[in-house]
């Protein structure tokens, strides 16, 4: 593979270039010495503007060559290039690009036709809508009328095809574009679609296969189990192995109506383009980028397969997540075989009882899967509605549907870390900075009116406890700020907040009192306290020191957090229904293994002298030693570590610790000769 190569020096441009993963989805972590070699010419100065930066050391990457052109200008050259800095991500081939759009329909037959024909249809029917919202704000009934509005938009958009199908359901997750009343409206778009004709299907299937329906199955239903606005989905058995699949099939003729739809909307975006970035603060032509490139995405069905593989490989050692298998020997562009899940509806209450499932102990599987798949693997389910969320009868969670997913960068889960730090540290000026990192904010953008907005939003939603928190709450307010400020919020995004707030839902009708943060709170913690990720050590340190100060109680919190996930993770009855597969599970921790942190704790005290005298002015403050906090400390750790085990791992770490020592001890004498 031909490697195009981005290497740059400073902090401000790092945060930048080194966003790039190459979109292979491997999320494998540098070991953890990298960290400490990383940090041995640091100063406390260093760790200290790290804490306040959330900046990291500057690398060299190799990256796939792609279309993006302007790696290293100022500006990029295209709403394309925009994403792929905010995202982190350099996608190798892509299935979207406004040329490749336009290319594709002007080079049909008849398509000057064809355009002018959907144009007209797509105008009228949307002007005639938009008049009656005219008329009705000039009467001065637009408030009252707003449900019947709302209802006719959504008949409007099922009415104009699978385009606007699609574009619904995507506004139904847009504060910044339309207001919450008619978002909710249009979430009934995420199922309420009808089915097309089942000859229709099966012919699809036949011809994607190559053979007689009845000689690949045996059986398959006469209705279909779903319908979505790009496919439907049946139920088969597999006549050779006797499995009951399921078999998703695409809407027909729908590849052309979806490129020459999305040709208009650029078009048209184009043209109000200037008007959004003056009057909503929102880029039009980023927006149709953004939203042609999931569709197009979506339609095809060999990458659904993709995702599914990646999302197996992710769980493959997890006992408590259920992913269907696929089948892609009977799979093709436009039709998905796989495996067929029989579970039990999430939003079903009382068959989950009836099963003798566990709520709680189902509920806490559900939340740290995804967590994990945010924060851990950075490949995201995107729509994880009651459709496609299922209750297995062991306890298990399972997912379907892949066709809609997000991925986030290695950069982008740190920042996402960083947010969850500078808002433990009510660091609310970084906070909005965070914004401005993933996309939220155009780059450039004075943050300093929006940061005392964040600040009430969290105090006001967290000021009360865990107890009284939810994401519902955090995101209507968060709505009202997008309103006031100009706030865009990226597709990806707007996906993982659409599947937070969906799995909290899930969580409030299965349990009204279950508290998600509960649950969320531990697994970040034992993260922040376990996981090797240099980047993830850097956090660390900045929970643990508030304006050069150690924080004992922070430290003693989340090891409390932390013991208390390995706990409710270890006891979980999923796991213990799935007793084959315990013994290779990364979840049946029964310790808190922190062997890796303190090894590198050790190293860093050992290297860093910016850290060793913080350390020690950690145990010598306000003029007393902090013996008691410390005895506290060990107390909570005393049943979770192998202390033999630890001193072995240390003492054979010895060589490598005493090379970084003596690099550490040059470069410094080099420096001050230097001066």
């Amino acid at each position: 593979m031909e490697l195009c190569t981005a290497s740059v020096s400073g902090s401000a441009q790092w945060s930048r270039i080194s966003a790039f993963d190459c979109r292979t989805r491997s999320h494998g972590y540098a070991s953890s010495s990298s960290w400490v070699s990383q940090r041995r010419r640091k100063t406390s100065f260093y760790v200290m503007n790290a804490a306040s930066t959330g900046a990291l050391p500057p690398t060299k990457k190799l990256i796939p060559r792609t279309n993006v052109r302007n790696i290293s200008g100022d500006k990029p050259s295209s709403a394309l290039e925009q994403l792929d800095i905010e995202r982190g991500v350099c996608i190798p081939f892509r299935k979207y690009t406004p040329e490749m759009v336009r290319n594709r329909v002007l080079g049909s037959r008849g398509s000057v036709l064809s355009l002018a024909s959907r144009g007209v249809e797509i105008i009228w029917k949307l002007g005639l809508y938009w008049s009656a919202l005219m008329y009705d704000f000039l009467v001065g009934r637009d408030e009252e009328i707003v449900p019947f509005r709302a209802r006719q938009l959504r008949n409007l958009l099922c009415d104009l095809g699978p385009s606007f199908i699609k574009a619904g359901q995507v506004l139904a997750n847009r504060p910044d574009i339309i207001r919450e009343d008619y978002m909710n409206e249009l979430c009934i778009l995420q199922d309420d679609v009808p089915p097309f004709p089942n000859q229709v299907a099966f012919s699809i299937i036949e011809e994607e296969l190559g053979q007689p329906l009845e000689r690949l199955f045996s059986r398959i239903s006469s209705r279909t189990i779903a319908a979505a606005s790009l496919g439907q989905v049946y139920r088969a058995t597999l006549r050779e192995t006797g499995e009951d699949v399921a078999i998703k099939v695409q809407r027909p003729g729908i590849e052309p109506i979806i490129y020459r739809d999305l040709f208009l909307f650029r078009t048209l975006a184009s043209f109000l383009n200037g008007i959004s970035l003056q009057k909503l603060g929102c880029n039009a032509e980023l927006i149709v980028d953004e939203f042609g490139e999931k569709l197009l995405e979506e339609l095809d069905y060999t990458l659904e397969a993709t995702n599914i593989e990646d999302f197996l490989e992710n769980f493959k050692d997890d006992p408590t997540v259920k992913i269907p298998q696929v089948y892609k020997q009977y799979s093709g562009s436009r039709v998905l075989v796989m495996e067929w899940i029989d579970g039990i509806r999430c939003t079903d209450p009382q068959a989950i009882k009836e099963a003798g499932i566990d709520v709680e102990g189902f509920l806490t599987v559900g939340v740290s899967a995804a967590l994990r798949q945010l924060l851990e693997f950075g490949l995201f389910h995107g729509d994880p509605h009651p459709g496609n969320i299922f209750a297995m009868r062991d306890g298990r969670i399972a997912y379907v549907d892949f066709g809609n997913v997000a991925v986030l960068s290695q950069q982008n889960k740190q920042i996402l870390i960083d947010a969850v730090v500078h808002a433990v540290n009510e660091d609310y000026a970084e906070m909005a900075n965070d914004f401005t990192r993933l996309g939220f904010l155009a780059s450039g953008t004075d943050v300093s009116p929006i940061v005392p907005a964040l600040e009430a939003i969290w105090q006001n939603s967290a000021g009360k406890g865990l107890a009284d928190f939810n994401f519902r709450s955090v995101t209507g307010k968060f709505n009202q700020l997008v309103y006031n400020y100009p706030i865009r919020i990226p597709e990806r995004f707007s996906l993982v907040i659409r599947s937070l707030l969906t799995q909290e839902g899930i969580c409030f009708t299965l349990q009204p009192d279950f508290k998600f943060l509960e649950v969320a709170y531990p697994y970040v913690a034992k993260r922040l306290l376990t996981d090797p990720n240099p980047a993830l050590r850097e956090r660390l340190i900045q929970v643990l020191f508030k304006d050069g100060l150690f924080q004992w109680k922070r430290l003693e919190n989340l090891i409390v957090l932390a013991k208390e996930n390995v706990s409710k993770m270890s006891s979980n009855p999923a796991l213990k229904k799935n007793s084959s597969q315990i013994e290779r599970s990364r979840q049946m921790e029964k310790k808190l293994d922190l062997t890796d942190t303190i090894k590198d704790g050790a190293r860093l005290f050992l290297i860093d002298a910016g850290i060793r005298r913080q350390l020690i002015m950690a145990f010598t403050e306000d003029s007393k030693l902090h013996v008691e906090e410390l005895v506290d400390v060990y107390r909570l750790l005393e049943d979770q570590i192998d202390i033999p085990s630890v001193a072995l791992e240390v003492i054979q770490d010895l060589p490598s610790v005493a090379r970084d020592l003596m690099l550490s001890w040059s470069d410094s004498i080099l420096s001050d000769r230097q001066y």
